[in-house]
């Protein structure tokens, strides 16, 4: 290949990349995905995807949380830039088990912080939330495993009707202590052979 057709390949490829959102162009693996946004969880790693390739459309908040916002993201990605699956990623260790709703709450409140003067949305004004219902916005873990956080969110977007019913949904656990990812419920050191299970030895 010449020079000339070689620059003439990158300059197009370029011309793809920047411009593909012109062009209608959905990310490489048609793949929304959300994830905390704890710095121990490597999301492209566990998923096997390039982030500076273009493979995905990447949500990444406290605890990974299927927010209004993160429905908004997902919504827009499914029905507008052609995105057919959506995966959850939480992770064990995750800073949102870490204390309870309320605890949170009177923290922001000792810093002088007042919900109800608290502005969530500058061009959404009328976007309020009720002093007492501030602390569910929080979303904190509260007393729930994290796998049981994952499975309800899984089920909360398969059945949420911005995002189509054609759209394949699944949740996963990123094992921080063991840098893996698993189905959620799903322990495989608790389901591996010991001493006991196979009637001593």
């Amino acid at each position: 290949m010449t020079v000339k057709r070689q620059l003439e390949q990158a300059a197009q490829e370029r011309e793809t990349w920047v411009l593909r959102r012109q062009k209608g162009k959905p990310n490489n693996r048609r793949l929304w995905v959300c994830a905390c946004m704890d710095e121990r969880l490597p999301i492209d790693e566990a998923l096997g995807i390039r982030g500076d390739r273009g493979d995905a459309h990447v949500f990444r908040n406290a605890g990974g949380i299927m927010t209004d916002d993160a429905i908004r993201s997902a919504m827009l990605s499914c029905r507008f830039f052609g995105t057919e699956e959506i995966v959850i990623v939480n992770h064990t260790e995750c800073g949102m088990m870490a204390a309870h709703t309320d605890s949170v709450v009177q923290g922001l409140a000792d810093q002088g912080v007042d919900p109800a003067t608290v502005q969530l949305d500058p061009e959404v004004p009328e976007l309020q939330l009720d002093p007492s219902a501030f602390g569910k916005w929080i979303r904190m873990f509260d007393d729930r495993s994290v796998d049981e956080i994952c499975q309800a969110q899984v089920d909360y977007v398969r059945n949420h009707p911005l995002i189509p019913e054609s759209v394949t949904v699944s949740g996963w656990i990123w094992e921080v202590e063991t840098n893996s990812l698993r189905k959620p419920h799903e322990r495989l050191a608790e389901r591996v052979n010991t001493r006991d299970e196979m009637g001593g030895a």
